[in-house]
Order: C-alpha cells, then sequence, then structure tokens
C-alpha cells in the first residue's frame, strides 16, 4: 500500500496495490503489520459500519465528544463520492481547514480520518455504498454535527445544491462556530 500524504498531514489517503486480470481483481483492504509499519501507529479499530445512499445524498459533518471519539478508515465499496474531514481540534494550526478527496470503487482508495475531525460524504454516483471502520463505539449521546454549507469552511461539495439531499438532522446541524468540541 502506498501512504499519500493531505493538505492536513495527520490525514492521508492510502492506495492498495490491485491485482486485476480477466477475471476481475483482488486487493488486500486492510492490514494491521502494514498500515503500522506505513503510519507508525496502529488505531485499534472496534467497529465497521455500511451505508448505501443514492447520487445527492450528502452524510455529515458528523463527528463523536471524547471519550467516544472515533478515528475512521473510510472506502467505496461501489459508486462514488466527495469525501470530506475538517479539523476541529482547539489549537492545531490547521483548525478549521479541511481535506477533500474523491474515493470511488473504481480507484479503491482509502481515507484515513483521525480524532478530532467532523467528516462527511456527498454521492457523487447513481449510488454508492459506503464503508468505515472506527476505532472507538458509537455513542448517541456523543454525537454531534456541523452544518454541511457553513459559509466559515466553505467547503465545495462538487455537486449543485439543488441536487444535494440532506437528513433532517443534518439540516439541523450546529454551526462551526457553535459546534461544541
Amino acid at each position: 500500500m502506498e501512504i499519500i500524504k493531505t493538505g492536513i498531514p495527520e490525514v492521508f489517503l492510502i492506495k492498495p496495490r490491485v491485482f486485476k486480470d480477466d477475471r476481475g481483481y483482488f486487493f488486500e483492504s486492510y492490514n494491521t503489520a502494514a498500515f503500522e509499519k506505513q503510519v507508525g501507529f496502529l488505531p485499534d479499530f472496534v467497529q465497521d459500519n455500511e451505508s448505501k445512499s443514492s447520487y445527492g445524498v450528502l452524510r455529515g459533518l458528523h463527528y463523536q465528544l471524547e471519550p467516544f471519539a472515533q478515528a475512521k478508515l473510510v472506502r467505496v465499496v461501489q459508486g462514488r463520492v466527495l469525501d470530506v474531514a475538517v479539523d476541529i481540534r482547539k489549537g492545531s494550526p490547521t483548525f478549521g481547514q479541511h481535506v477533500s478527496t474523491i474515493l470511488s470503487s473504481d480507484q479503491k482508495e482509502q481515507l484515513f480520518i483521525p480524532r478530532g475531525f467532523a467528516h462527511g460524504f456527498v454521492v457523487l454516483s447513481k449510488e454508492a455504498v459506503f464503508s468505515y471502520k472506527c476505532d472507538n463505539f458509537y455513542s448517541s449521546e456523543h454525537e454531534e454535527s456541523i452544518l454541511y454549507n457553513d459559509p466559515d469552511l466553505n467547503i465545495n461539495w462538487g455537486i449543485e445544491a439543488e441536487h444535494i439531499k440532506v437528513s433532517e438532522k443534518d439540516l439541523n446541524a450546529r454551526s462551526f462556530k457553535s459546534a461544541i468540541y
């Protein structure tokens, strides 16, 4: 696997080695020894999640407060999404900045998002199946959301606003300035 640095050093793209032939393809989606060797640490993933969404569905920007903060390793099993991670670590030199990247089932790349980041994605294909490994368990009492179209974040989601479909919960998310960290 190849580690590709992003504009925020703690967030990185993982490009796996994919072996293709006329029968299809094979790749190793996760290997603890390779991960630790490449990045220097090993998250203890305890929960895997998967969602299926149609074009324009935007999920995010979600995060959890301590003691249930989560690091995530995300990938697209089917389709194509724009994935976004926002640094919400107060005191960080990149606080309020974000990284966005297109993840697709064709490329099979993964994005590692450490604790202290809000995360979201929007579906760019007809539909997408999105998978993520988490290093902590979900807790509804510790879940928070930041409004996906907050002007202070100025995130370009890559599709026209009229095509974006957001849950009621995400429509009522906090502004970046009023978010709890």
